[in-house]
């Protein structure tokens, strides 16, 4: 699918397909192309995308190129799928009149810049570049809020039901994967913006809010470095909890078999088959062996007690 924005007349006109590509074009995206569309675009602007190998490479080298004229960018952009975050490749190739992004999934960044559009009022592909990039910063804001959220929901479940369920360590070890996705994500992009800083490709009047835009990063890479502190803290929590569980079930173990111990050498004992043994005749006798497990049971079980080990 090829959606393209272009300016005639001070208006944006958002159309569909390859029939109404026309030189005011200022931003043209790319969802899931065929060979044929990439083919067309590539001899309609003089460009060459990029190839599916080419954008997942984790080489700093290919994640930002620059010419004379024109800058090529891959960045990943988090996926949500099964309650797990996935790095998906999207690539940008800028020129100072327009923009190409190609992807292949739907994200909820690129549909707030399309709602974003009438409001900036973009007048080339550099600033909606610039506008894609500042509303996934703060996609990846909410995102880390909503996970730091659900961390203090765990948090408060460990302290108030003191529950040791095996779901919860399996939900923190979900949440440690996704902070590392996102961490590395926003890692990414520090590094992308780093390098356009550097770049004087750009506008002089944008370098400003390029350099919010890394202040912004920084302060995210520093939340992902307090969730994963604070889910380190939470998984010895938890896992100090089971320690615990086992230990006063092992106690009671104990305890029961210590207290089990003087009646069964009591009734070892009148186990024993010899011959003559004084209680053996007397009608007292079963009795006695009785009471004395019993007694001996409960002076184990006191002992115990003021211990204070029960």
């Amino acid at each position: 699918m090829i959606t393209h924005i272009s300016i005639e007349n001070g208006q944006f006109k958002v159309e569909t397909g390859l029939e109404s590509l026309n030189p005011n074009i200022i931003w043209i995206d790319l969802i899931s192309p065929s060979k044929e569309e990439k083919k067309q675009i590539e001899r309609y602007f003089g460009v060459e995308l990029f190839t599916l190998q080419e954008s997942e490479e984790i080489e700093s080298s290919s994640k930002y190129t620059e010419t004379e004229n024109e800058i090529g960018i891959n960045l990943n952009f988090l996926r949500s799928e099964k309650n797990k975050h996935i790095n998906e490749p999207v690539s940008f190739i800028l020129r100072e009149n327009f923009l190409i992004t190609q992807r292949e999934h739907e994200y909820k960044t690129f549909q707030d810049t399309y709602k974003k559009i009438k409001s900036v009022k973009p007048k080339t592909g550099i600033d909606i570049f610039l506008t894609i990039l500042d509303t996934r910063i703060d996609f990846d804001a909410d995102l880390i809020e909503n996970i730091t959220e659900q961390i203090s929901g765990i948090s408060r479940g460990l302290v108030k039901d003191n529950t040791i369920e095996r779901e919860i360590l399996l939900r923190i070890t979900t949440f440690q994967e996704s902070t590392i996705s996102i961490r590395e994500n926003i890692i990414e992009k520090q590094r992308i913006l780093s390098a356009i800083l550097k770049s004087k490709f750009f506008p002089q009047e944008d370098y400003e809010n390029i350099r919010v835009m890394i202040k912004d990063v920084g302060s995210l890479l520093d939340h992902t470095s307090f969730n994963f502190e604070r889910l380190e803290f939470l998984q010895n929590t938890f896992l100090g909890l089971v320690d615990m569980e086992q230990n006063r079930i092992i106690k009671i173990f104990t305890v029961v078999t210590v207290i089990f111990m003087p009646p069964t050498l009591i009734a070892s004992m009148y186990g024993m088959n010899f011959k003559f043994m004084p209680e053996l005749g007397k009608t007292w006798g079963y009795p006695l062996a009785i009471g004395l497990m019993v007694l001996s049971s409960i002076l184990t079980l006191l002992f115990f007690k003021r211990k204070r080990w029960l």
